[in-house]
């Protein structure tokens, strides 16, 4: 199996270079490397350009944000399993992307396979704050604001193929759509891997606090319901206390 690995980044000079080097010293080898700058004005393609030889696709150029920038390396992606690596993410060991060509060879007929994603702090990214675990994770939960964690998600290129591209109308809940549409739309396969396969740090539009919050619960309900699937703002609320839970399990040394 080819795996595509996108990252896309804009400014990301401080902390992009542990994302490449993870995606680099994977021990799997047919790994094609895609990353999609927004036209940075900081030195992140200085940096990007020390690795031209090893990174498959550099494009820079302004895009619509985010979303956007995805949408162009999956264009771009020829391999036949992909995956979103956030320039402030990383994966924590060498096995993690052979692990996850294992699931989909145990597992056949599946379309996407998840693992687990910890938060870190910017300021230590040995100790995870935070557990963000797959292994209770079914379809329905959606309704709820429950969601795979999206850097921890390996979806194949022919479901992208079919569901379509990002939704651009999104700040913040543009994959909890596409999971919408690929989960409890399309009913495609999933096989859950208990591991984590990215660390992520914790301060990105995702994880800012309150007022990200009320814009993902916005937005969530909001795909919902484009999606035609019933819920309300006080049920996608019901995340925000499971996550204070995940917080205070790992802060008493519980998981």
């Amino acid at each position: 199996m080819k795996i595509s690995i996108i990252t896309v980044c804009y400014n990301s000079e401080p902390y992009i270079k542990v994302a490449i080097e993870s995606v680099l010293f994977q021990s799997y080898a047919d790994i094609e490397y895609i990353v999609i700058d927004g036209g940075s004005t900081d030195e992140t393609l200085d940096l990007l350009n020390q690795y031209t030889d090893r990174i498959t696709h550099i494009v820079s150029e302004p895009d619509k944000g985010i979303y956007d920038a995805m949408n162009k390396g999956i264009d771009l992606a020829s391999g036949d399993i992909i995956g979103i690596l956030n320039s402030d993410d990383f994966y924590p060991r060498s096995d993690v992307i052979a692990n996850v060509v294992n699931a989909f060879k145990n597992n056949v007929d599946t379309d996407m396979v998840f693992g687990n994603v910890d938060f870190v702090a910017v300021n230590d990214l040995s100790k995870a704050v935070r557990v963000y675990s797959t292994q209770r994770f079914v379809p329905w939960k959606l309704r709820f604001g429950f969601m795979p964690p999206h850097p921890g998600a390996f979806i194949k290129k022919s479901v992208y193929d079919r569901v379509g591209q990002y939704k651009l109308g999104y700040k913040i809940a543009a994959d909890f759509d596409m999971f919408i549409r690929m989960l409890l739309i399309h009913d495609f396969s999933f096989a859950i891997i208990n591991q984590t396969s990215v660390r992520m740090r914790l301060g990105g539009i995702s994880t800012a606090g309150l007022g990200s919050n009320l814009i993902a619960t916005n937005e969530m309900v909001r795909a919902l319901k484009e999606n035609n699937i019933y819920s309300s703002g006080l049920l996608v609320s019901f995340r925000l206390p499971v996550k204070l839970f995940q917080l205070l399990l790992v802060k008493f040394g519980i998981k």
